[in-house]
């Protein structure tokens, strides 16, 4: 099947693999950060961190959208369903994110929360046509992929004239959490990153142009992958190609789906809908400037947080959850106290472990057992 087995295939990964220990220098450590979700479970998966010399470390980084969604927007869905009694939309991973008070969404459902799971913008709008006497509110969450479909979805509703629909909106941009890792010119970063393996589908949208100030004014190369095993492989050679030339440059190994300018008429899509938050919170990362979206003047009336006039809320994570440091690239899953014992993904205690694209949850389907061996 094109564009499958030809990118997990035995042989590939096994050459991949011996090129990659030939030409690792065992004398030194190639730390690389790989920063999309698809990636750290595409890792984890296929094992391709046992098939890399002792040199080269894979760290996980913050590229889950539902990992960095902070506890207090979590809460505020909840006060839109519970106490203001809308119809909550939201993808299936939202469901189960941790909240204040041992809540989350699917526990409020239980508490009589018309909370309801949706597979696209489609679907939301589709509810809201048939419950005119209803406020719909649709979860938006996601990076830079899922944003246009947002923008598409608000465009119609405005078209269609559904005054009963709404966006909860929770979109954030990936280059400001890059730049937040590698720290400014005059601030060291918290983890040491040699460099990056650049999200696939984020890129398929902004392009690879957004990332070419950090191999430019931080020194730390940056190679856009596809999510495929041997994918993954090829763009961890390429950093240590790179590292051991001494370059930093931009390099896009995932070609048949990423071009340098990205998706332009997606990109006219999200600049005709959404402006830049001043500022946003991340878990993990902490506040974060001109890091999210949120609905320009022309659409606010489909903004959830002003018509239902929602408070921001700082909520403290649990203190006996490492989701923050994982996030950061500080920590393994390993090294949390709460992993695979109270922390499983049937009952997550911290947002890594709800989507398959976590850390944690991907380290509890396919590394513990290595772990423990």
């Amino acid at each position: 099947m094109k564009y499958i087995d030809e990118f997990r295939g035995e042989g590939p990964a096994r050459g991949l693999a011996a090129a990659i220990a030939r030409e690792a220098d065992p004398a030194r450590e190639y730390r690389i950060m790989e920063f999309c979700g698809g990636h750290t479970h595409a890792i984890s998966r296929y094992g391709i961190a046992d098939l890399l010399p002792a040199s080269v470390r894979l760290i996980h980084g913050p590229g889950c959208p539902v990992c960095v969604l902070p506890m207090g927007r979590v809460d505020s869905a909840i006060e839109l369903a519970l106490e203001h009694r809308v119809m909550l939309l939201a993808y299936g991973d939202c469901l189960r994110v941790p909240a204040s008070n041992g809540l989350s969404l699917m526990k409020a459902r239980a508490r009589g929360a018309d909370v309801r799971m949706v597979y696209s913008t489609q679907d939301a709008l589709r509810f809201a046509r048939e419950n005119p006497g209803r406020e719909v509110v649709f979860f938006a969450i996601g990076f830079e992929t899922t944003t246009p479909a947002t923008a598409v979805a608000v465009l119609q509703a405005e078209r269609e004239g559904l005054a009963n629909f709404s966006v909860f909106c929770n979109h954030v941009l990936t280059p400001p959490a890059i730049a937040h890792i590698v720290g400014s010119p005059a601030q060291a970063p918290e983890v040491a990153i040699d460099g990056f393996i650049g999200p696939a589908h984020v890129s398929t949208v902004i392009g690879s142009l957004p990332y070419e100030r950090f191999a430019r004014d931080h020194g730390k190369p940056v190679v856009i992958a596809g999510f495929e095993p041997l994918d993954v492989m090829l763009a961890i050679r390429m950093l240590v190609a790179q590292l051991n030339d001494g370059r930093s440059e931009i390099e896009n190994e995932f070609t048949r789906a990423v071009t340098p300018e990205g998706n332009l008429k997606a990109q006219r899509l999200v600049a005709q809908v959404f402006e830049l938050r001043d500022s946003f919170e991340w878990r993990g990362l902490g506040v974060l400037p001109a890091s999210a979206l949120q609905l320009n003047q022309r659409y606010r009336a489909f903004d959830a947080e002003l018509r239902f006039r929602l408070a921001p809320r700082a909520v403290p994570d649990n203190k006996a959850c490492e989701c923050g440091a994982i996030l950061r690239g500080r920590k393994r899953p390993s090294h949390c106290r709460l992993f695979a014992t109270v922390c499983t993904p049937e009952n997550p205690m911290g947002s890594c472990m709800v989507s398959s694209e976590g850390a944690c949850a991907a380290h509890y389907t396919y590394g513990r057992f290595r772990d423990a061996a």
